[in-house]
């Protein structure tokens, strides 16, 4: 096939969307061999370099690999739903005790039945107005503004953090973007950027939060986008400190970038609300979910910051979805308003504390030293991940492989343990923890 004569776009993400076509169309099949870089690039004449950040966007979706002097070749269809690094932490075999997930313990989540009786009490059918009515219930909105670390110009909710994310990005960002990433991090928003064509620029973390030195890199570098967590940071446990948020607010302001603020853990968090937005109120994006703290099929994550980034974002989305369900949003209303509501996130958040110092504390007997982080997960390291894989699987315990959390693969030879599903069995687990991390 003569790809060439197919391109119309030759900036990259046309080269790109033109091969996806062509493969969804049956045009190209699993196993076809695409032109080498420099032939395309020379066919179309653009830089190799535009070629080959077509075929990094097609590699990162699972369309096509590079198999070397073998060349790009077109793959088969996914087996799975999942992106890529979401498919790496799924995998695994069963196990007697699961603590890959990531996800909070269902028997800590404050009671919906009670919150659902009295909406539906008030509301007993659907809003037939809503197509035009604020996409955020007032009610919903006075709590969030009580609530948030600093003075919005805008708030508005969606459904989850990681589209909240999204959609900012898509607001900010533009194919080919450098956006400063945590490393280690999400994976899913490694997922993300690949998907939107953004590119990864790592910044390294102590115990603070990201290092300032390394943000300043990746600013001066190009970097218009900083994604961080700055609290119960997902893997590590680390929590952004006051001092250090005043440092990368002293390196952001040498800058021109926005920051977007991933609080995933919220109310279930044991350290302090501290947010960048608090000293860059017009350049920061704080996003709040509340999957770990009332439950994730609520799929409601709250999203403030100034005005011409949020104001864009709901006009897009009202050309989607329009507005999270006003009846959940009056649910989570009831949640965290309710004495009782209240009370169960706060024993949540003790019980979570408790058993990430228990496990701290068995582990410290084993000679495996900690910092005490923060949140429902440990980043453990190991001397080596796939033998510390294979000795917790032996013993039937399931943790999630600390590779699809490195950007770099700089901060490999970890494991992600999910301490907020612990239970009695943490003695056992400490155990075989400590085992599996020894050489």
């Amino acid at each position: 096939m003569d790809l060439a004569a197919h391109v119309d776009d030759r900036s990259p993400r046309g080269i790109a969307a033109t091969v996806a076509r062509l493969v969804r169309g049956g045009d190209l099949r699993p196993g076809d061999r695409l032109p080498t870089v420099r032939v395309l690039a020379a066919d179309l004449g653009v830089s190799p370099a535009t070629v080959s950040g077509a075929w990094q966007a097609l590699a990162a979706v699972g369309i096509v690999t590079s198999r070397g002097r073998a060349g790009t070749v077109v793959l088969p269809p996914p087996a799975s739903w999942l992106p890529p690094r979401y498919r790496d932490l799924a995998g695994g075999a069963p196990a007697r005790i699961d603590l890959s997930t990531g996800t909070p313990d269902p028997e800590l989540l404050p009671p919906i039945g009670p919150a659902l009786a009295r909406v539906a009490l008030h509301r007993p059918a659907a809003d037939t107005g809503a197509y035009l009515a604020s996409p955020v219930v007032p009610a919903l909105e006075v709590v969030l503004r009580e609530s948030w670390p600093f003075a919005p110009q805008r708030i508005t909710v969606v459904d989850g953090a990681l589209d909240a994310i999204s959609r900012t990005l898509e607001q900010v960002a533009v194919y080919g973007s450098r956006v400063a990433v945590e490393e280690p991090g999400f994976p899913p928003l490694f997922d993300l950027l690949d998907q939107l064509g953004l590119e990864r620029v790592p910044v390294t973390l102590d115990r603070q939060g990201m290092r300032p030195d390394e943000l300043d890199k990746a600013l001066a570098g190009g970097a218009g986008v900083v994604v961080l967590q700055p609290r119960a940071h997902n893997p590590t446990g680390v929590s952004l400190t006051s001092t250090r948020a005043r440092e990368l607010a002293a390196v952001l302001r040498r800058h021109d970038a926005l920051v977007v603020e991933d609080d995933h853990s919220g109310e279930i968090a044991s350290a302090r609300d501290v947010s960048l937005g608090a000293l860059l109120p017009d350049r920061v994006v704080h996003v709040r979910s509340y999957s770990k703290s009332h439950g994730p099929d609520l799929r409601i994550a709250a999203v403030g910051g100034p005005a011409a980034v949020l104001d864009a974002l709901v006009a897009r989305r009202m050309l989607g979805p329009g507005w999270t369900s006003r009846l959940l949003q009056h649910v989570l209303v009831d949640l965290l308003t309710d004495s009782g509501a209240i009370e169960a996130v706060a024993h949540a958040r003790r019980v979570y504390f408790a058993r990430r110092r228990a496990l701290r504390e068995v582990l410290a007997t084993h000679d495996v030293a900690l910092d005490p982080g923060d949140g429902i997960n440990l980043w453990l390291p190991v001397h080596d991940e796939r033998t510390a894989l294979v000795r917790l699987e032996a013993a039937g315990i399931r943790v999630a492989p600390g590779t699809p959390f490195s950007g770099d693969g700089s901060t490999a030879a970890h494991v992600r343990v999910t301490v907020g599903l612990l239970g009695s069995e943490v003695d056992d687990v400490g155990r075989a923890l400590a085992l599996a991390a020894a050489p």
